[in-house]
Order: structure tokens, then sequence, then C-alpha cells
């Protein structure tokens, strides 16, 4: 296999872009026959995926490598730093977890060399296999306190010998200035590797751009491989959480108003996207008992730090207005952190999240949880209830649940273990992530609020169908040519 040259988009802030882009540049090498892999040295996510091994690493890549049509893998993202609040992160290191570190830790020059070696070292193991390798850097490429220690960015690009591509986010205002100075901040050796410019979030008609691709390409000396338009109704799975300040946040008449509690450390929000496409329901996100009181169903989603987000909802009175619906008759299940939530105590022996050692539960769930130091991660494929269809999910989490007594387990997985209680179509909890992807799991949450049939969905189906509009969407705005040209790889 002739190895191509890699291919790495950059940005000029957070949030420019980046992920989509390099899923959109996947696909499309797929499409022309070549086999690509994503890769990003170091993400910094509560949203991640567990891979076919067992390993952990962020949803960003996982969704990437969807794109590429090929199973994620941990070397396609090294490290990953999980936010947990008050200035620390867990650490997690080819797939597992190495402890925690406050951002000052995680920066000092001798973890960070080591952290550099791994990272690249899981990139030379990602290109034996897969060419080219499409990169993402993170954040800026200019944060200068930061760049003798940074590993994501030019420092691995200049190691990999990466052709980049700085993508700007013109929607944010003074793009000019954003990719000038991005570019005249770099060194005289980075500066060369950056092959194009990705003027990205385009609103209106791209020609009113002519003069300004004219001005940056005079700037800067490098040219402008595409006006980018906004994407208004192409669908890519978010990796940030931050999408959820334009997702909803209130009770809708005439649909099943299903409330996901908005928890400050929620992990893995990405479980409720493929509920959202069933037209029964109306899926809104809120930490405000007001509106969780609307709700028909309420789910308590994931945590990267569950005793400090039960504490969080203790403080609002959530746990009794939880008690309280269930008597009325509305739904309350858990997943994960939240499943944890619903038992009737939480035990940290060994202060794995902070000071508190055992918290009281909402006592929906008759067991107790101890936190543990071991994080289990595995993708499942599992039957759900009495249901015969095969369904998918995955495990990340550290914890173990005992129930008090004799339960109806939830799930049965193919590796052979039951998981989650289930106390009746109305309350129930698993570990479960990616549980509500599956429709049959969908349908037997809604049956006892709506008479009317969900309409036949598969959300893998359609995200694969979403991947090639994405394709077609940078293919007629971005110079594919000119990419290919510059990494030797033929034009198709």
């Amino acid at each position: 296999m002739k190895q191509l040259k890699p291919i790495m988009f950059v940005g000029t802030c957070s949030d420019a872009g980046k992920s989509i882009l390099n899923a959109g540049f996947c696909r499309i090498l797929k499409q022309d026959g070549y086999a690509p892999a994503p890769f990003k040295a170091q993400n910094m996510s509560l949203n991640s995926y567990a891979t076919h091994e067992g390993f952990e690493i962020g949803r960003a890549q996982a969704v990437q490598a969807e794109a590429c049509g090929i199973p994620c893998h941990v070397d396609m993202n090294p490290v990953l730093l999980k936010p947990s609040g008050e200035m620390m992160s867990q650490v997690i290191l080819n797939g597992k977890p190495i402890g925690n570190r406050s951002a000052y830790e995680y920066f000092r020059k001798e973890d960070n060399a080591r952290l550099f070696d791994e990272a690249y070292a899981a990139f030379e193991r990602l290109a034996s296999r897969y060419t080219p390798v499409v990169m993402e850097g993170a954040g800026s490429i200019s944060e200068l306190n930061l760049k003798k220690r940074d590993i994501v960015n030019m420092r691995m690009a200049l190691r990999t010998g990466a052709d980049v591509y700085l993508v700007a986010d013109i929607e944010r205002g003074g793009v000019f200035g954003s990719v000038y100075g991005s570019v005249m901040l770099l060194d005289e050796a980075e500066r060369k590797l950056i092959k194009g410019i990705i003027i990205n979030k385009f609103r209106g008609d791209v020609r009113l751009f002519d003069e300004g691709r004219q001005i940056i390409e005079e700037l800067t000396g490098i040219p402008v491989v595409g006006v980018v338009p906004y994407l208004k109704d192409i669908y890519i799975e978010d990796e940030d959480s931050v999408v959820l300040e334009t997702r909803n946040k209130t009770a809708l008449e005439g649909k099943v108003n299903v409330a996901v509690v908005r928890l400050p450390q929620m992990s893995n929000f990405t479980d409720f996207n493929a509920l959202q496409f069933d037209e029964r329901v109306h899926v809104y996100y809120s930490s405000d008992p007001g509106q969780i009181e609307k709700a028909d169903i309420v789910i308590l989603p994931g945590s990267k730090s569950t005793i400090k987000d039960l504490q969080f909802i203790k403080e609002k009175g959530i746990p009794k207005l939880l008690r309280q619906m269930r008597n009325d008759g509305k739904a309350i299940i858990g997943i994960c952190g939240g499943y944890q939530m619903m038992g009737e105590q939480i035990k940290d022996p060994e202060n794995i999240e902070g000071h508190t050692s055992s918290i009281e539960g909402i006592g929906l769930l008759p067991m107790e949880t101890v936190i543990t130091a071991e994080k289990k991660t595995v993708q499942q494929q599992f039957t759900f209830l009495d249901e015969k269809l095969p369904c998918l999910g995955y495990e990340i989490h550290m914890g173990q649940s005992t129930a008090r007594n004799a339960v109806v387990p939830l799930v049965k997985t193919q590796d052979g273990h039951s998981d989650g209680i289930y106390l009746d179509d109305k309350c129930w909890g698993t570990y479960m992530h990616g549980i509500l992807d599956n429709q049959v799991v969908i349908d037997s949450l809604v049956a006892s609020f709506t008479s009317a049939a969900g309409n036949a969905f598969s959300y893998h189906e359609f995200k694969e169908q979403e991947y090639d509009r994405l394709a077609n969407h940078l293919r007629q705005h971005l110079n594919i040519k000119a990419i290919y040209k510059n990494a030797g790889i033929a034009a198709q």
C-alpha cells in the first residue's frame, strides 16, 4: 500500500468546524477508493465511545471512523481528557485512564513529552494500516503560551509532515484578523505546512466573498481552497456539549414530551440523538423543575461526576419531583450515571470522584452503587427485555451496582451478562449507552403515552446517507483537486 501524505485540518479557534470537515473529507476519500482513517492526538470531551477492543476514545473520532467505513480504534485518539470540574480532568491514554490531572500538571514538560511520543506512536501504527490519515487539530493553532507543550496542532503536523488546512469560522466575525494572525504567529517551518485556507460557516451567496478570498490570499500568500456554506440540514453527530445551547429547552404540546435532565457534568448526550428523529416525540434539555414537571418521560443521562451532579439536582429539588412524577404515572429512566442516581445509595469509599464518600440516591430503583477505580469500556450486542431482535450499545462506566433483592434485568448481552433494572415500562435504568439508538427500545418507552406507531427508521442508515450528503456538499465548495495534488493523491 503506497503511503500518502497525511491531511490535517486545524483551526483559528475552537468550534471552527474541523471535526465535521474531517468527517466529510474522510467520506470523500472513501468514495474515491482510498483507505482513510481519522486521527486526533489529543481530544477534550465528555462525549466518548468504546472501541471493539474495549478502549475509550473521543466520540468525534468514532464518527469520523464511521464516515471512513471502518471500525473505530484507540490509535485514532490516543489522548482523551475528560473534564471533571475544579480545573481537573481524567486523562485517558491509549484508551485507559491513567489518573486525574490539573491543567498545570498536565502541561508539565516531562509528562507532555511522554504523551507526545505516545501520540506519535499511535499515529505511526495507524498510518501503517490506513492511508491517507486525516488529522484534526484542537482549538487555535496560535495559543503561544501553550505552543511548546501542545501535542495536537502544529507540533504534531511537523512531526508527521502533514499537509495542513487552516479552518476559519466566518460566523464569529473578524475572519481576516483571525486568519492573518494565526498564520503570522507561526514559525516559518510551520507556515510552510499550511497548504490552504478554508472559510467555514458562510451564510448567503458565497460569490459575495470573492473579494475577501483575494484579500486573504494577498495577505498570507496561501490559497483559499474553499468557502463552505453553513450546514443547514445535514446531520452529523456533534461532540461538543456546547451544541445543547441550540437544543430545545421547553415542553411542546401535542407530542410525547421527553425531558433530559441537563447536568453540569453530563456525558454522552448523543444517547438521545436517535430519539429526536421519532415524530411522536419532543426531546428537550432542562434542569428547571418547572419544565421537567411538564414531561411525560424524564431521562437522567450519563455523568462524568455522578455524585456532584446528584448533589446539583438535589439542590434544585429534582429528586423529590421525580418521585412525585413516578407516582403520577410519568416515566423515569436512567442511563449510566443517571441509572446510578436512581438507586438508594452511591458509595465512593476511595474518594475517586471527590470528598463525598457516600450519598443517598433518588430511591426509585432497589440498588446501591459503589464507585470503583476500574473503568469498564466495551461495545455490546444485547436483547431488550423479551424482544428477540438484537440491539447495539456500549458501556463506559466506573462503578458496580448491586440490586437489593431479586429484580428483572433490562437487557441481556451477547457476552452472557445481564444489565440494568426493569421495574415496569415507566421505570428502568441501565449502564448501556446507545440503548435509545434502537427503535425497539424507543417504541417500548413511548407506548404508554401514544397509540401512534413509530416510523420504520434506521439511525445507522440515516447517518450513512448524511455522510454522503456532507461529502457532496464539500465537493461543491472545496477545491478537492488542489488538496489531492498537494498530498500526491491521484484525482478521481
